[in-house]
């Protein structure tokens, strides 16, 4: 059992002692520290009259009731009011603080971690995650109890409204690189996995609205994940083979807070994390040339298709708030994470699995061929992504270190981790900031090529550690 502290909030497990999983009292006190950090952030100076206004959503994970009832209650003992959106998404909290004009918001959500998980996501105004800075404020303010709640009559007050999911895909639909008729007129026949959260109900209500059949699998919001909810290979079977057998044009996928997105090909095949966003920048850069970012752990692919398209790749550090940042200093005009999170500042500066789909469907719709075609169509690159698990004996600084000296000869990076970059290949060691784990990256030319550099570096970092 876990609770991990990070910059980017609080995440763990539900259930356990206080300060060693996700409580009830952990959650309070970290929606307290975020509270009193956002009245300090806000007002600093003390003289605002109207009260702080706060954007409040959750998936369908099991505990998401109980810890949304906590941290709502504790916003409105610190005086803040709270607009609360109940069944949402990350993507949509993220719209609504910006549309609404709110202070900040939170999602609760643990993202692709299993049910037992829960999280606080922490917004700024603009619906952006906060910077290392911010973030590392709120857990001083956390550690120190430093927490200043007020008395009856300046209580905060609580705004129910559920039409945000509705708003946030007619903002999608509205953007002039969505092309619905032409999406309407491919027919297209589509099975969605909603991994039984609230991709179940935005996807599929959003396919609809662009003329497409949808195919059911997994959309009821009850919490009960029927399948490890990252979005890999080995947990998507059973929508791999309903797409088949449905002769459905391709298979949708996301997480439970949607903002991951994949795809399944026609033949029920992967059309590759990695390549979700490669495609999106792909239709982006043919309408709207410009630059792209995406993070070190990502596919090479995003890089060459910029560079087609004459623009210019960056990459930056892992953490949306980091491609975010890099984004606006290169002007990107699109960018992400090469685990399916598309980033498209033109609705806004967050992973958003709905203008992944529409932008997707309308590239598809204007090509004219099969999802696996098109995936054909691009540069053929293969990852392997490894973890192991941290033990107390483990020196990850150390064993990064280590490797950083062994490999001095090739181009290496220590911006986020280290990551080597061969003349044909690459591979990226990182702590992880949601699991106590070393994530082990690589690419390579062929998948053989990419799982035996894998393994590879996985014996060095054992012989180094000891293990």
């Amino acid at each position: 059992m876990t609770l991990i502290k990070s910059i980017s909030g609080i995440r763990g497990t539900i259930g356990g002692k206080v300060g060693d999983n996700l409580t009830p009292v952990d959650a309070v006190k970290f929606a307290s520290a975020y509270g009193t950090w956002l009245k300090e952030y806000s007002d600093p100076t003390g003289t605002r009259e109207e009260k702080l206004k706060v954007v409040v959503g959750r998936d369908a994970r099991i505990s998401g009731p109980m810890i949304h009832n906590l941290v709502v209650n504790t916003l409105l003992g610190l005086g803040i009011d709270v607009i609360d959106l109940g069944l949402s998404t990350t993507p949509t909290v993220e719209v609504a603080v910006a549309l609404d004009k709110a202070d900040g918001g939170i999602i609760l959500t643990a993202s692709h971690n299993p049910k037992q998980w829960n999280a606080l996501k922490l917004l700024n105004e603009k619906g952006e995650f906060l910077n290392g800075a911010e973030g590392l404020k709120i857990l001083e303010i956390a550690d120190a109890e430093a927490f200043d709640f007020s008395e009856v009559d300046d209580l905060g007050s609580i705004t129910e409204n559920d039409a945000y999911m509705d708003i946030h895909i007619d903002e999608v639909l509205n953007l002039s690189l969505v092309d619905v008729e032409a999406v309407k007129a491919a027919k297209f026949k589509v099975v969605v996995d909603g991994v039984n959260s609230t991709g179940g109900i935005i996807i599929p209500k959003l396919l609809e609205l662009m003329g497409v059949e949808v195919v059911k699998l997994y959309c009821e919001p009850n919490g009960h994940f029927p399948h490890n909810p990252e979005p890999l290979k080995e947990h998507l079977t059973d929508i791999s083979e309903l797409v088949v057998k449905e002769k459905a044009h391709l298979g949708i996928v996301v997480d439970p807070d949607v903002d991951r997105l994949a795809f399944i090909c026609e033949d029920g095949e992967m059309f590759g994390e990695e390549y979700t966003l490669v495609a999106c920048a792909d239709y982006v850069l043919s309408k709207t040339p410009g630059n792209t970012v995406s993070n070190m752990s990502s596919s090479r692919a995003l890089s060459d298709v910029t560079n087609l398209h004459g623009g210019n790749y960056e990459a930056s550090a892992v953490g949306e708030v980091n491609v975010v940042d890099m984004m606006k200093a290169n002007k990107a005009i699109i960018g992400g994470e090469g685990n399916g999170g598309i980033i498209y500042p033109e609705l806004h500066y967050g992973r958003d699995s709905l203008v992944g789909v529409a932008l997707f469907l309308t590239h598809l719709a204007n090509k004219k061929m099969t999802v696996s075609a098109l995936r054909d169509s691009y540069p053929e690159y293969y990852m392997s992504k490894n973890k192991i698990e941290l033990t107390p004996q483990i020196d990850v600084d150390s064993i990064l270190e280590a490797m950083t000296t062994k490999y001095a000869h090739e181009k290496c990076s220590t911006i986020d981790g280290v990551k080597i970059d061969f003349e044909d290949k690459w591979v990226h060691l990182r702590k992880s900031n949601t699991e106590p784990i070393i994530r082990i990256y690589t690419e390579a030319a062929t998948q053989e090529q990419a799982d035996y550099l894998a393994l590879q570096i996985i014996e060095e970092i054992k012989e180094i550690a000891g293990l």
